[in-house]
């Protein structure tokens, strides 16, 4: 009788998480990026200066610190070539013998510009002894001043799409190709994501995942060096090695363009359930 109320129990917790993702899948409008009163007056436009008078004068000056940061990403240069900068990466990740030390190379390192405009560094969340890691493109926003990765629009749904398939972050773990937020949420440069690759290389290498889910091109891009692009990459198991073994890889889309097209669902639906079948798989293996 308890094993039924429990896989009752189980099965409303799967439903309830498949009908939350149907939800969020549904939306195939977006209207505006914040609400709007649309029942609201229209406001007045200010008549045109007469003849002769002055013209309305400039904006105000940005916030000091904006300032700063404004500087920071026009001037500064990057204290080392890129060269040296990838050399200098793949000698501190190498020396890393686990994450803690990981994270701690990735702050000190000097080779890049863009923690000079970021807040925090996002180095990952999650279970890192689960079988599957979830690794996307950049900080936004949210996850610059969280230091955690996927926490805002995107990642909701992320979490959405990892309930559907019976996960959630204390079984998957998640990171970025970048652990700095790029200015102005742009994406991320060709140097930028090859200076940051021998961090990301260990960082999977000591992660050690049975499942590696690329979340987007730019991931998909840098991982695997393959000429095609995501909509050609998705859906199709392909391999990556890292630490001496042979890792499955699933390049997915990434929420964002999700919820920006939502006709791509239908796929990214299916590719979930082929994780979750290659999950089933693996641990059927592992019991028999």
């Amino acid at each position: 009788m308890r094993a039924n109320v429990a896989a009752m129990g189980d099965r409303r917790t799967q439903a309830a998480a498949l009908l939350a993702l149907q939800h969020a899948f549904g939306v195939d409008e977006v209207v505006a990026e914040t609400p709007q009163n649309r029942y609201a007056e229209p406001a007045e436009e200010a008549p045109p200066p007469a003849p002769g008078r002055a013209a309305p004068a400039a904006p105000a000056a940005p916030p000091a610190q904006a300032r700063r940061r404004t500087a920071a990403a026009d001037g500064d240069v990057a204290l080392m070539s890129q060269d040296a900068a990838m050399a200098s990466a793949a000698e501190r990740a190498g020396a890393c013998a686990d994450l803690e030390q990981l994270a701690a190379a990735m702050a000190d390192f000097e080779g890049s510009s863009l923690k000079r405009t970021a807040t925090n560094l996002v180095f990952g969340d999650g279970n890192p002894r689960a079988p599957t890691m979830w690794i996307g493109e950049a900080p936004g926003a949210d996850e610059d001043r969280l230091g955690k990765p996927f926490v805002g629009v995107s990642g909701q749904l992320l979490d959405l799409m990892l309930a559907a398939i019976g996960l959630d972050r204390e079984h998957a773990y998640i990171s970025n190709i970048l652990p700095w937020r790029p200015p102005g949420n742009r994406k991320p440069t060709t140097a930028e994501t090859a200076i940051f690759l021998p961090f990301l290389q260990r960082h999977i290498e000591l992660v050690a995942p049975d499942i590696l889910v690329l979340v987007g091109g730019t991931a998909a891009a840098a991982l695997l060096r393959r000429p095609e692009g995501i909509t050609r990459l998705r859906g199709r198991w392909l391999a990556t090695t890292a630490g001496g073994r042979e890792i499955a890889v699933m390049p997915i889309y990434h929420p964002a363009y999700l919820l920006r097209k939502p006709a791509a669902k239908r796929e990214a639906w299916r590719d979930l359930l082929a994780i979750k079948e290659r999950l089933r798989t693996l641990e059927a293996g592992a019991t028999a």
